[in-house]
C-alpha cells in the first residue's frame, strides 16, 4: 500500500514537472520570437547610423530624417506599433543587432556575403552602389585604377571601404566614422578622392554645388534590412509589409521625395 502511494506521488511529480517544463518552453519560444516581442512591447526598435544622407541623417533642426526613416515609420505603422530608433556606429550594426540592442537594422545596408554569415537579409528594397567623388577641377581620376598613388577616403566598415581596397597602389586609404566626414578633407586637399555610396555622394553633391563631381561609378549593390538569424517570423512580416508598400506606391513616393526620381518605376 505504501509502495503504491509512493509510486503515485512520484508519477504525479513527474507529470507536474513535465507540464511546467512545457509551459517554460512555450514561454521561451515566445520570448525568442521577435514578432511576438515587438507586438507585446508595442515598439519596433530599429538600429541605424544617423549620418548617411539622404538615407538617414539629421536636418537643420537636429531631427532624424531620410528615406530609411520614412520607410521605418511606415513599417511600424503597418505593424501597429511605435518606432524607436537606436543610433549605432555603422561598423557595429550587426554586432549590436545580435546583442539584442534593437529588433532590426535599416540603415542603407548593402547585401554582403560576410554580413550574411552573421545576420539574415530581407529582399533588397533599393539598389545603391559605390562612386568615386573628386573635386570639381580634378582631371586625373576617371576610373578605379586612377586611384593608384592617391590618398583616398571612405567610411569605416562599409562596402565603400571594400571597393576602395580593390584599387591597386593606393598611397593611403583613410577611414572615417561618418559618411560625410571625408568630404571636408577632400575639400581642403587632404584627400584626392572619396569612395562613397552613390545615394550619399549624389545627395552631398547637390548640397555642395560646384565643389565636387562624380568621377566614376563602380559596381551596384542591393540594399536590405537585417534581422537576427532566428527572427524568421519578424523578417517574413516586415518583408510582407515592404512588398505592400511597393505595391501601393508608397515606396515610389518616398523615392521621389528623397532621390528625385521613382527608382521603383518599371
Amino acid at each position: 500500500m505504501k509502495m503504491n502511494k509512493i509510486l503515485s506521488l512520484v508519477l504525479t511529480g513527474v507529470i507536474v514537472c513535465t507540464l511546467f517544463a512545457g509551459c517554460g518552453n512555450k514561454k521561451d519560444e515566445k520570448a525568442a520570437n521577435g514578432l511576438i516581442r515587438v507586438k507585446n512591447t508595442k515598439t519596433l526598435k530599429i538600429g541605424l547610423e544617423d549620418t548617411y544622407p539622404p538615407m538617414e541623417f539629421r536636418d537643420s533642426k537636429n531631427e532624424l530624417v531620410g528615406f530609411d526613416i520614412d520607410l521605418s515609420k511606415e513599417v511600424a505603422k503597418k505593424l501597429g506599433v511605435e518606432v524607436e530608433f537606436v543610433i549605432t556606429e555603422f561598423g557595429g550594426l550587426t554586432m549590436a543587432l545580435n546583442a539584442k540592442k534593437f529588433d532590426i537594422g535599416i540603415s542603407a545596408i548593402s547585401v554582403d556575403k560576410d554580413r550574411a554569415k552573421e545576420v539574415q537579409f530581407s529582399e533588397p528594397y533599393a539598389k545603391g552602389g559605390q562612386v568615386i567623388v573628386v573635386k570639381n577641377d580634378n582631371k586625373d581620376i576617371k576610373k578605379l585604377e586612377d586611384l593608384s598613388g592617391k590618398t583616398v577616403g571612405c567610411q569605416l566598415g562599409t562596402t565603400g571601404e571594400k571597393a576602395a581596397k580593390k584599387a591597386k597602389g593606393i598611397k593611403d586609404l583613410k577611414t572615417y566614422d561618418k559618411a560625410t566626414e571625408p568630404f571636408h578633407d577632400l575639400e581642403i586637399g587632404r584627400l584626392n578622392a572619396v569612395v562613397v555610396d552613390e545615394f550619399v555622394g549624389r545627395y552631398y553633391l547637390s548640397k555642395q554645388m560646384g565643389k565636387f563631381k562624380i568621377a566614376a561609378t563602380l559596381e551596384q549593390e542591393p540594399i536590405a534590412a537585417i534581422f537576427k538569424k532566428d527572427d524568421k517570423e519578424l523578417k517574413d512580416e516586415v518583408q510582407k509589409i515592404i512588398d505592400e508598400l511597393k505595391k501601393d506606391k508608397t515606396m515610389s513616393k518616398l523615392s521621389v521625395k528623397w532621390f528625385g526620381e521613382d527608382i521603383y518605376k518599371k
